[in-house]
């Protein structure tokens, strides 16, 4: 017969928690399933990096967990995936929180404050919770090399994506074209959709029927052109209402008897 520890009644889940971690750290687990798979084909994996000046949050482990299905995944059908680990350094929500430990409200305090020592004070933030994430990740089993991680305010890794989009360029792959970009006027910056989405809120935005007589032609006196503007600051300086040739206008009667053409 096989020998059984009895279990306890008491379960002490943090101490647990910590025997495993000792355990992954004594054996050198990842290390080790790193070594073994040294002769398999390579399997490559750029951590999409987490920015490091807030917290880490319920959301971090969720995006942890399916970035980590993968890279196990193909150690366990014989790849070697060192998996590279990396720090988000830029983007508007960094200067925002730096903007609000300072007590800003634009550009201009910026440009006061001085540009240098704004940057400055950016890349403090990004570095600011590294250890916590780096701990969290131990805690979950999120393998990673953080020793060599990325950052991408680094300027190895700035020269790495120009050297990216000139091999693309090289390719006949970039192209210049148009597209509609929100625009920040407070930062003076474009925004990216999930910059917009930290901020995004439905408004009511102002908007105004406007009736303009017809002077001529067989409804001259009978109906008005009915035109609709949300920019209602701007009608003070309209000279004209534009009619399309191409389009079909209607003319309705409103409760008044009074017609409109729209």
């Amino acid at each position: 017969m096989t020998a059984y520890q009895p279990v306890p009644a008491h379960v002490d889940l943090p101490a647990l928690d910590r025997d495993v971690i000792d355990a992954w750290r004594a054996s050198k687990v990842f290390e080790r399933s790193l070594d073994q798979t040294a002769d398999g084909p390579a399997w490559t994996f750029y951590e999409g990096p987490p920015t490091a000046n807030g917290m880490p949050g319920t959301h971090h482990i969720e995006a942890r967990v399916f970035k980590d299905v993968f890279p196990r995944f193909k150690t366990m059908k014989g790849f070697h995936v060192p998996r590279m680990a990396g720090w988000d350094c830029h983007g508007l929500p960094v200067e925002l929180g730096v903007e609000k430990e300072l007590g800003f409200t634009g550009k201009p305090d910026i440009e006061a404050y001085g540009i240098a020592e704004f940057n400055a004070r950016c890349r403090e933030s990004v570095q600011r919770h590294v250890d916590a994430f780096e701990q969290l990740s131990e805690r979950m089993g999120y393998w990673a090399d953080y020793e060599n991680a990325y950052w991408t305010m680094k300027p190895d890794y700035v020269e790495s994506v120009w050297w990216a989009l000139k091999q693309i360029f090289d390719k006949g792959l970039l192209v210049e074209d148009y597209r509609v970009t929100p625009y920040c006027p407070r930062c003076g910056t474009g925004l990216s959709d999930h910059e917009v989405a930290q901020g995004y809120e439905d408004v009511v935005d102002p908007s105004v029927y406007v009736r303009f007589p017809l002077a001529s032609g067989p409804w001259a006196g009978k109906a008005d052109l009915l035109v609709w503007t949300t920019t209602p600051w701007t009608l003070v300086s309209n000279v004209a209402v534009a009619a399309n040739p191409e389009m079909t206008y209607i003319v309705a009667r409103n409760e008044a008897g009074r017609c409109v053409v729209a």
